[in-house]
């Protein structure tokens, strides 16, 4: 560990008393890793930031519990996981994250009992949410929260969901089988979310209209690069000039490898893992691995230089990378990454076409 205080941190962030002492601490994170930010490595300051989140969020999951028991609810009635959906649950988050949350508890047979489970971590998952917000993280503009009953389920119910959506392959409906296909259990029982992925992978490689509309998916973000090889910037408004480096280059590599994980039936849900699990079954050459891991390396160090905001208490990013901090050389390294990126997009088009 290259700052001796990080361990301190983490430690003040698993006993802080309230949200408040969890956004100081949210603030200290902030700043530490900022200042660290030049000269760490990248794919280890993300482990250590995301480390810092897990813990953020694992703490206010222990805090919304002792609220629910300080108000006569006592504890959690049957065994729970806590699910990260989105950038958290690919442990790829900024400094500057927002909620993508699920919960998901065990059955109970008993229909007053199950009645009762499901006031019980509906009350825990707002409380939850509140605390997390109370302590900088924005909501989910898509409302993908634990606090909302959709996202909020016993085992039996998240599998009706999966069903459903694998029933009914809408624009909408494969989002969000590809929201699951990147969850990760944060807190509580794993064997819950280990339920929920065997479902998830036990029906959508039989369903070749399911993987095409997925596919579909996967090609709606186009890298940032003209036919002529030049970088498409923002024309208007404050950002002009600025490129868009979260849709236009991270999201559509996220994308382009996620597909090819669920080809694969691979469970990770980090893209840097999926690319070595993908070359370690020789689904990948090793060449080709490198290629990818150190463009997408590059993407990961230009997230965290695109324009930050604090508003309201809240950790904001646009995900645009301005043009102040665009240098020559950077324009040049970036072209790179979206020319392999692209042609990423090409191969994983091609090899699921070829599939169906």
């Amino acid at each position: 560990m290259t700052d001796p205080g990080w361990e301190q941190l983490l430690y003040g962030i698993a006993h802080a008393d309230d949200s408040a002492a969890l956004h100081r601490y949210r603030k200290l994170v902030h700043d530490r890793m900022a200042a660290r930010l030049p000269r760490q490595q990248t794919e280890l300051f993300y482990d250590e930031l995301n480390d810092a989140h897990d813990a953020f969020v694992r703490r206010a999951i222990q805090l919304a519990g002792q609220e629910m028991a300080r108000l006569g609810n006592g504890i959690p009635p049957v065994p729970f996981a806590y699910l990260l959906f989105g950038s958290g649950g690919r442990r790829e988050q900024t400094l500057l994250s927002d909620q993508d949350s699920g919960l998901i508890y065990a059955d109970s047979y008993d229909a007053a009992e199950q009645e009762r489970n499901r006031q019980y971590f509906s009350d825990l998952s707002a409380r939850i949410v509140r605390l997390l917000l109370e302590t900088g993280y924005p909501l989910c503009e898509g409302n993908v929260l634990s606090s909302n009953a959709d996202w909020c389920c016993p085992v039996s119910g998240w599998k009706d969901k999966l069903n459903g959506w694998f029933a009914e392959p809408a624009w909408e409906s494969v989002r969000y089988l590809l929201i699951v296909a990147d969850s990760r259990c944060v807190y509580g029982d794993g064997s819950l979310h280990d339920q929920l992925k065997d479902c998830f992978y036990g029906d959508v490689l039989s369903q070749p209209i399911i993987v095409k509309r997925m596919l579909e998916n996967t090609m709606k973000h186009k890298v940032l690069l003209n036919i002529f090889g030049q970088l498409l910037k923002e024309q208007y408004g404050e950002d002009a000039g600025s490129i868009d480096i979260k849709y236009g280059a991270y999201i559509p590599m996220v994308n382009a490898i996620r597909l090819l994980a669920i080809e694969a039936n691979l469970r990770e849900s980090s893209t840097l893992e999926r690319i070595r699990s993908l070359e370690q079954l020789g689904l990948v050459e090793t060449e080709e691995a490198a290629e990818w891991i150190d463009t997408f390396r590059l993407f990961l160090r230009l997230r965290m230089l695109t324009t930050e905001k604090f508003e309201n208490g809240q950790f904001t990013t646009n995900g645009k990378l301005s043009s102040g901090k665009l240098t020559k050389e950077l324009s040049e390294e970036l072209k790179s990454g979206l020319k392999l990126g692209k042609k990423l997009q090409r191969k994983v088009y091609r090899q699921t076409m070829n599939r169906l």
